[in-house]
Formats: structure tokens, sequence, C-alpha cells
């Protein structure tokens, strides 16, 4: 009993904490410390060194700042403008013009990427000035953008994979493949729904002009660079010729030549790519390091041992409970981010889900899918303020423009309960 209060109180000030503004990374270590001390006094912390050389001496963090600075290089070189209007020459002619191209931008700028936010600024920077000016229904274009920016954590590389993969010590490759299939599918109904919608209502979408002769050659040409970065990058990664963090490493490497080739970038946008991959990957760093030390307290207290057995002994459904699970990482969505989410429930639900013989690599897909949900839930779903900043159309516009996806990932989610093969399938090829 006194490992619930001790665990409560703890939860009960990380919570105040982030409620009240302060950074996930020091809220949820501040929940941590208090339960360390109480369960076990003041002597307890000298295991704080053991805890952070063991939580972030990992191979599979390893790969973390490498993608970062592959995204960075990318974007500070300005290959992202030249991608995206490459894109635009490929398949604009499909209905929904321009508004297609968003969805399929961010879908292969997220396989580059790995990162929501990164994915949704860089293709709206580019795609939402240009669709304003044509006279695109604003709604569907940040609708577009924000969705389509989630697929950065679910198509590989995933930040929020590799995060999951550090708690769950699973392979970060078979990971990646498993939201390959997913990632495709939930393309392509977002394609599906922008086609359809627009050939209801043709009003949402201008009439596309002629191509100029060899616009499609051009289109290839300014778009295989980055398709080529992501068939290096993933397909060394599936055909075991290198490692996740080999084959970012050898990315990174590629993209700041790619970027020297096609674009020239000064100087300085290669040192800000640098500053800013060390900036973010210490940010994450340090909430994984807050975690850990939340999840040894717990630990401690033996109440992960107790809340299983308690779990497994109300006699759920699997189906019900995973059911109860999504409800309430839906509610969570609206107040901490993706990687929050992550390292907040994992650490619990791990013992659980064993118990249940959940299949941690199938439920690591469910879980990023709902994650997803979380980026675009409001009222704190940051893509949703990513998109805003840069419309500058009302939050309303772009929550409104959202909501039609919203089905779409329900749908997702009932498919990968029927159909596990989705996610696992291509894993068990490797």
């Amino acid at each position: 009993m006194l490992g619930v209060i001790e665990v409560a109180l703890g939860t009960i000030i990380c919570v105040l904490l982030l409620l009240g503004g302060l950074q996930i990374a020091i809220a949820i270590g501040i929940g941590g410390l208090v339960t360390l001390v109480m369960h076990e006094g003041f002597a307890s912390l000298k295991v704080l060194g053991f805890i952070a050389w063991g939580s972030l001496n990992s191979p599979t963090l390893s790969a973390l700042p490498l993608f970062i600075l592959m995204a960075e290089l990318m974007l500070r070189s300005g290959i992202s403008d030249s991608y995206y209007d490459g894109m635009s020459k490929l398949i604009r002619r499909i209905p929904g013009g321009l508004l297609q191209t968003n969805i399929a931008g961010c879908a292969l700028f997220a396989a580059i990427c790995g990162s929501s936010v990164a994915t949704a600024a860089s293709i709206g920077g580019v795609a939402i000035p240009k669709q304003k000016q044509e006279g695109y229904d604003i709604a569907m274009t940040c609708g577009s953008i924000a969705a389509g920016g989630t697929l950065g954590i679910l198509i590989p590389p995933s930040i929020v994979m590799i995060i999951y993969a550090t708690f769950t010590e699973l392979s970060v490759a078979k990971l990646f493949m498993a939201g390959m299939v997913p990632g495709i599918v939930l393309t392509a109904m977002f394609m599906l729904y922008i086609a359809v919608r627009s050939l209801l209502d043709p009003s949402l979408v201008p009439k596309v002009p002629r191509d100029a002769p060899g616009a499609f050659l051009q289109g290839l040409r300014q778009t295989g660079p980055m398709v080529g970065l992501m068939l290096l990058v993933l397909g060394s990664i599936y055909l075991g010729i290198a490692t996740p963090t080999e084959a970012a490493a050898v990315g990174a490497f590629c993209a700041a030549i790619i970027a020297a080739v096609v674009r020239r970038p000064p100087l300085r946008a290669y040192f800000d790519a640098l500053m800013n991959s060390v900036v973010v990957s210490a940010s994450i760093l340090f909430i994984a390091l807050g975690a850990f030390l939340f999840a040894y307290a717990v630990e401690t207290t033996g109440i992960t041992t107790a809340l299983t057995e308690w779990v497994v002994s109300l006699d759920l459904n699997v189906t019900v409970f995973l059911i109860s699970l999504f409800v309430c990482y839906a509610l969570l969505g609206c107040l901490v981010d993706s990687i929050g989410m992550i390292v907040l429930t994992v650490p619990l639900l791990l013992p659980i889900l064993t118990a249940y013989h959940v299949d941690l690599i199938w439920f690591g897909v469910i879980l990023v899918v709902v994650v997803e949900l979380g980026q675009i839930t409001p009222p704190v779903g940051i893509n949703l303020f990513v998109v805003d900043s840069i419309a500058k159309a009302g939050i309303g516009a772009v929550i409104r423009g959202v909501l039609p996806y919203f089905v779409l990932f329900a749908i997702l989610l009932a498919l990968l309960m029927i159909f596990p093969q989705m996610a696992t399938w291509l894993p068990s090829q490797m």
C-alpha cells in the first residue's frame, strides 16, 4: 500500500509540474526523485550516476543524433524546397492537385526526417504560401499538412520508435520495417480521401494548369536525391548491410554531400544544422534520462508487479484491454507530446503487455499510430500550432481541416487489430 502512495504522489507532482508549464524532462525527473526518496530515503540518491550512465550509454540511442543531423542538413540546405517543387510536378495531375503533393511530400520527407514537427514545418513552409496564393481551401491545405506531418513518426526512420526500442530493448531495425506497410497504407488513405473530397467538391481545389514540356523529367531530377538517400538508408538496414546507427551515419554524410552538390549552401547552414542537432538530441536524451529515473523509482516500490497482477486478475479480453489503452492514450495526447507519452507509459505497461503475450513490435506500431493522433489532437497537438504559425489562418481552420483524418487513423487501427501481419510480416522477413 505504501508503494502505491509513493508512486501516486510522485505522479501527481509530475502532472502538476507539466500542467504548470515545466519542461517534461524536469517534471518526470522530479517525480521520480520524490518517489525514490520517499521509498528509500536520501541515501538512494547515490544511484543517480549509475542510472544516468546505464540509461544513456545505449547503442540504440546512438542513432538518434545522426538521424536528426541528416534531417537538419536537408532542411537547412534548402533541399526540401526543391524536393516539394519536384514532387508537385510528378503527382499534381491526381484529383486534389497540390493537396496530394502535401501528403506524398510529407510521406517521403518523413523517410529522411523522422520527426513530425520537422516534416510539417518543412513541407508546410513551402506548400502553404503557394497554395494560399493559388486559391486552395485553407482548411484542406492546413489539414493535409498537419496530418501528413504525423507520418514522420510512423514511416522510418522514426525518433519515437528509437525511444520505444530503448525502453523495450527491441531491434530498432525491425521496428523501422514494421512501420513501413502501415505508413504506406495510411498515406494511401490520406490521398484517397483528398481525391474523393476534391471530386465531390471541385471548389476546394483550383484547376491545375498544363505542365510545361519536360516537367515530369525535371520532377524526377528534383526528387531523385532525397529518394536515393531514403533507399540507401532504409535498404541498408533491411538487407542487414548496416545497423540503424551505421545507416544514420552514412545517411548524414551523404546528406551533407547532396546539399553541397545540389544547393551549395553557405558554411553557416552546416553550422546551424550541427548546432540544432545537438540541441534537439540533448533535449530528447534529457527526457529519456528523466524517464529512466522515474521508471527505476517506480520499479523499486514493486508497484509494477502489483499493477500487472491486478490488471491480469480483472480477466479482461486482450482486445478490450487494448481498446481501453487506446482511449487513455487519446486523452493523454491532449496534454503531453509524443515522446512524453512514450516515456511516461511504456515502463509501466511493459510487464502488463508481456503478461498478455502481446507482440511488442506490433504494439510498438499501434502505439506510434496512437501517438500520431496526439500530434493533431486539440488543444496541444503540436502539429496544429506549427501549421497555424505558417498559415496564419487561425487554429480553428487547422482543426477543421484535420478532423476527417481522425476517422482514417481509426480505420488504420482497426486494420492493424484485425490484420496484425501488416506490422509483423516485413520484420519477419529480415
